[in-house]
């Protein structure tokens, strides 16, 4: 059964929900969370994972500056997600996810990184950073980082409506980082969440095969 576990970090204990497959694993894959938080939506997304046959762990990024944090998609909550992301910082996240991809790979698990919104740019800061093949679901908030050279595979999912990442930010990504694979959907921002407005099923059931093949490539 999926459960919390404690990873000891340069920043103190942060929790873990950690989804195990039936069977060998695929692999192993570091969930990391959008800016609401390891709420009920990430840890479902843990699930479909671990139901695909990896085993997850999904740091609670927030817990260096505090514990237990979930969050809806409204806009207070949204709010509160950016001062609780920009408390943290990239530095202590990929701090973070580095010690839940070492737990993985103690374990003899190839390992990669695959992050939605805020998560999505730590999850390519664990490509540069950590060498982690990488997924990036609709992440806003790379552009600053596109200039750290890739170590592993990578790969992009955007929504071509999403504000947040316009079309000349997504020619960005093409431009400085080539080898990546980019795909564009017909879709804004956080279309793989069904619990956000702008859930798009076609794009995310596009996108989440993709995904799966990639990490069967890139983890072998």
């Amino acid at each position: 059964m999926p459960h919390w576990i404690d990873l000891e970090t340069p920043h103190g204990p942060v929790s873990a929900w950690r989804a195990d497959p039936v069977g060998i694993p695929r692999g192993g894959l570091v969930l990391l969370q959008e800016i609401f938080g390891v709420n009920s939506h990430i840890r479902s997304v843990a699930g479909r994972f671990a139901d695909a046959g990896y085993t997850v762990v999904a740091p609670a990024l927030y817990d260096p500056v505090e514990r237990g944090v979930e969050l809806g998609y409204g806009a207070d909550d949204a709010a509160r997600g950016v001062e609780l992301r920009n408390a943290l910082g990239f530095e202590r996240a990929v701090d973070i996810a580095a010690e839940a991809a070492d737990l993985l790979q103690s374990e003899g698990q190839r390992t990669g990184a695959v992050g939605f919104c805020w998560g999505g740019s730590v999850a390519f800061l664990a490509n540069t950073r950590l060498g982690l093949p990488a997924v990036s679901y609709y992440g806003a908030r790379t552009l600053p980082f596109l200039g750290e050279p890739l170590r592993a595979p990578m790969m992009f999912h955007f929504g071509e409506h999403d504000a947040s990442i316009p079309p000349e930010a997504i020619q960005a990504h093409r431009d400085r980082q080539p080898t990546a694979r980019i795909h564009v959907y017909d879709a804004g921002h956080g279309f793989n969440c069904d619990q956000r407005t702008d859930f798009s099923p076609t794009a995310a059931a596009e996108a989440w095969p993709r995904t799966l093949a990639f990490f069967e490539d890139g983890l072998r």
